[in-house]
């Protein structure tokens, strides 16, 4: 397993949700050459295969530079299912009416703020001012959560075919009194997305993309013959080229 490189795993026990995280890091070809520089970070949602995935996806984009050296992050729940200890459906949701298990976000956010955030930083030479986050479906609902109520805490955010459909109407009127803070937020709405996912992305993405004030630089991409499950690597590489080249600027 080459193309993962040097990789690490912890356990991050959150004291805030009481129930453990399983962290996996995957450190840049140069990591070992100073003991002073700081590293870009990525943060991988649903780290049980986005981490595997992308992680070593990671490894060829670097050698065709189309990506810069930086730390990978996989955050992962280690099981499939609710059953399993798998709190996506709860950790990567804002309210909705339709499913009561949604709403978590805010607290998620608040693990990631207090608890894993600093574990990385602490252990790793992670730039604190080059946090990128990602996230599929549920794990793109998360990374917009996040970019529409605080901003900074994380400089990119990528949301790859996001999962609105059970509450759009929080996604749509949050964050829309925010100021400008920088940084960028990268959407990927796949042309073969199912329907009931890419119809409120779609309405997402319109109403966003008309806002003359936004906290952040928008870019937005259909890749074209793509579906939920597959658009994640091209929504991956395509953002990390816009983030560290156009919004970077």
């Amino acid at each position: 397993m080459t193309g993962l490189g040097d990789t690490r795993q912890h356990s991050v026990t959150s004291t805030l949700l009481e129930r453990p995280f399983h962290v996996f890091v995957r450190l840049p070809e140069s990591y070992g050459e100073t003991e002073e520089r700081l590293y870009p970070t990525v943060y991988l949602l649903d780290g049980g295969i986005t981490f595997p995935l992308l992680g070593a996806y990671y490894h060829y984009l670097w050698l065709a530079d189309d990506v810069p050296d930086a730390i990978l992050v996989g955050i992962s729940y280690g099981g499939r299912t609710h059953e399993e200890g798998n709190f996506r459906g709860t950790d990567f949701t804002a309210p909705s009416a339709e499913r009561e298990h949604y709403g978590g976000a805010a607290r998620f956010q608040e693990v990631l703020r207090r608890e894993i955030l600093p574990f990385v930083e602490g252990e790793y030479r992670s730039d604190t001012e080059r946090r990128v986050i990602f996230g599929q479906s549920l794990g793109g609902q998360f990374a917009l959560f996040t970019a529409q109520t605080d901003p900074t805490l994380f400089w990119g955010h990528i949301a790859s075919n996001p999962a609105l459909h059970r509450n759009l109407p929080f996604f749509l009127a949050t964050g829309t009194e925010l100021s400008p803070a920088g940084g960028g937020v990268f959407v990927s709405s796949a042309s073969d997305d199912d329907p009931r996912f890419k119809v409120p992305a779609e309405g997402w993405i319109e109403a966003w993309t008309a806002r003359e004030v936004r906290p952040w630089d928008l870019e937005v991409i259909r890749p074209e013959g793509e579906n939920h499950f597959s658009a994640a690597p091209e929504a991956f590489r395509r953002g990390m080229l816009w983030l560290f080249d156009v919004a970077s600027e």
